[in-house]
């Protein structure tokens, strides 16, 4: 039964009880959406064949061998991203977020007259975003027949109170589950179901999650390229890539009517920050067999990070008594490593004369091959790289991008699509991303003005209530990022 005098709390969080370093984890450091400069972004991202970008840095180093002098260029973005989500009734919620998409640099080293031999050199940086991370969701409804409460109630089955740990210990401490009479003090009952002596189960109450989630991934490549001929150009990029995450939610649920338990409200809250810092490699060319064509291709190595984490959670309960209660865990500092998959890519541009251009991207990236490390304590990520292995799969991604030129003016549109990354028979194995893109250019001589507009939306489902628990919770959710980008370039030597 409950404690009722001293409450023992025994906080010995081990790394398994926490909800990080898992396959939501490798996905979303894994997955890249190639954001930068307003016409990347406009087109698409569709430039592995065309180049010419200081955003192509990030994807197929060959293009800064496309540019023909030395440039500077700036891309702010703003974000605003709506997220629906439907858990018995429809809620909504959004954000803005004003970032830099894009930053960078071209020198141009060597620039010879004539039509063959090595005609230009250049090396350059840019620090391109690869994903916004932010996002704010709000999940509310009635839940006929689950609760949070359940799943800590079934993972902590053959358990003694006394050694309860991780968010689990802390519900028991606040309450919230209790060991069943008879069980031998190892099974455990909730507030809504077989509490205490009670036998009874009331479902019912009020379920609501808020989830503010804040970062980004993004890459300082830096790239050196050239140009053979005007039939080959080349290049290469040390990429130093850099994530900064923040996951947070508070889960609510209230009752509204009577219960034997007599319970009123809980809160539980969840926080953890990621930090990391990451290498990779990326090689590739662009071949120009005549004026109209180009062919392109690029590797990316794996990305290898190091992940600094920071991880705390407390709960808060109260009931009809006027009973109030408060407990945390200590908050966890630890580190790993996290080795994303390899890539290829391979792109085809078409060039009407100077009018107008078209350019069609295809990426493979096998996904399954993400794997977790341990970066000095020893531990065993073997059962977690299993899981990765077993959960995702091989995906292709296709992007698409087109240019008209009118005058000094420029009109573009793109679109991308970023494949099924979950295995068949998955809770999101028809997950995927899709992006609608549209832009316009002002170009005078060594000046040009950019705007463009991505919008990238996908569906998932959202485990509410852990699938431990019989009758687990999901909520969808649709998501809309708009993101509104802007660039400022300016180009030497006119």
């Amino acid at each position: 039964m409950k404690r009722s005098a001293i409450i023992i709390l025994f906080i010995s969080l081990t790394i398994e009880g926490l909800v990080a370093q898992n396959v939501d984890d490798a996905l979303r450091y894994s997955q890249t959406f190639y954001m930068g400069t307003a016409r990347f972004m406009s087109m698409g991202g569709a430039f592995t064949a065309l180049g010419g970008d200081m955003s192509s840095f990030s994807q197929n180093p060959a293009g800064i061998g496309v540019m023909r002098s030395s440039e500077i260029s700036f891309s702010p973005q703003l974000l605003h991203n709506n997220t629906s989500s439907s858990f018995h009734g429809i809620n909504k919620d959004y954000l803005y977020n004003f970032n830099i998409g894009q930053a960078g640099i071209v020198s141009n080293l060597i620039s010879n007259s004539g039509t063959t031999g090595l005609l230009s050199l250049n090396v350059g940086y840019s620090f391109n975003k690869t994903n916004n991370l932010n996002s704010a969701v709000r999940i509310e409804g009635k839940s006929p027949s689950g609760s949070l409460a359940d799943y800590w109630a079934n993972s902590s089955y053959g358990t003694r109170y006394t050694d309860l740990t991780g968010a689990a210990g802390i519900a028991y401490d606040a309450w919230l589950i209790d060991t069943i009479t008879g069980s031998g003090q190892t099974a455990y009952g909730t507030v809504f179901d077989f509490y205490g002596d009670n036998l009874s189960s009331d479902y019912g109450q009020n379920v609501r999650r808020y989830i503010n989630n804040e970062g980004y991934t993004g890459e300082h490549a830096i790239s050196i390229g050239g140009n053979y001929s005007n039939k080959i150009f080349f290049g290469a990029t040390l990429g130093i890539n850099r994530i900064r995450y923040t996951g947070h939610y508070e889960h609510l649920e209230e009752a509204d009517y009577y219960l034997d338990s007599g319970f009123k409200n809980f809160t539980y809250t969840e926080h953890f920050e990621n930090t990391g810092t990451g290498v990779s490699f990326k090689i590739g060319t662009i071949i120009k067999p005549t004026e109209e064509i180009r062919i392109g291709f690029a590797i990316h190595s794996p990305i290898y990070y190091k992940i600094d984490e920071y991880y705390y959670d407390n709960i808060s309960s109260n009931f009809t008594d006027n009973s109030h209660y408060e407990f945390n865990n200590d908050p966890m500092r630890y580190n790993y490593a996290l080795t994303t998959p390899f890539r290829a890519l391979a792109g085809f541009a078409y060039q009407f004369k100077k009018s107008a251009i078209f350019s069609i991207d295809y990426e493979f990236v096998d996904y399954s091959t993400a794997k977790f490390s341990e970066t000095g304590d020893n531990y065993d990520y073997s059962l977690k790289n299993r899981e990765i292995k077993n959960t995702l799969k091989p995906a292709s991604n296709i992007r698409a991008g087109g240019e008209y030129r009118l005058d000094k003016f420029y009109f573009r549109g793109g679109y991308g699509y970023y494949g099924k990354a979950f295995e068949t028979g998955e809770l999101n194995d028809n997950m995927d991303h899709r992006t609608i893109s549209f832009g316009i250019g002002f170009r005078e001589q060594n000046i040009n003005l950019d705007f463009g507009f991505t919008n990238l939306k996908s569906k998932q489902n959202y485990i509410v209530f852990d699938p431990l628990v019989s009758n687990a919770a999901t909520a969808g959710l649709t998501s809309n990022r708009n993101i509104f980008s802007f660039t400022m370039g300016y180009k030497f030597g006119y």
